[in-house]
């Protein structure tokens, strides 16, 4: 694994814009930014604790909607995946 990043314990570390990047937006959504997509469905948040907070029905049927995945959880943990796969700089 030597080379590659884990964000298993630290993801909250790694700021949303890095997770949610342009590259991951675009590919499974029709956005360019995390922050316009939040924007779409009028939730507002900037960290993992606001995130943590929109967790919920309403922001799974968002998630749904305007992407293509199931849920939020399943958003959330591709972007996880993504972010981790790619070499360190």
């Amino acid at each position: 694994m030597q080379g590659k990043k884990t964000v298993e314990e630290d993801n909250k570390l790694v700021a949303l814009d890095l997770l949610f990047n342009e590259g991951f937006m675009s590919k499974h959504s029709s956005f360019k930014s995390f922050e316009e997509f939040l924007q779409k469905g009028n939730f507002a948040a900037k960290t993992h604790e606001e995130i943590d907070n929109l967790h919920g029905e309403l922001f799974d049927r968002h998630v749904v909607r305007e992407t293509s995945f199931d849920n939020w959880q399943a958003m959330l943990d591709s972007a996880k995946s993504e972010y981790a796969a790619k070499p360190l700089a």
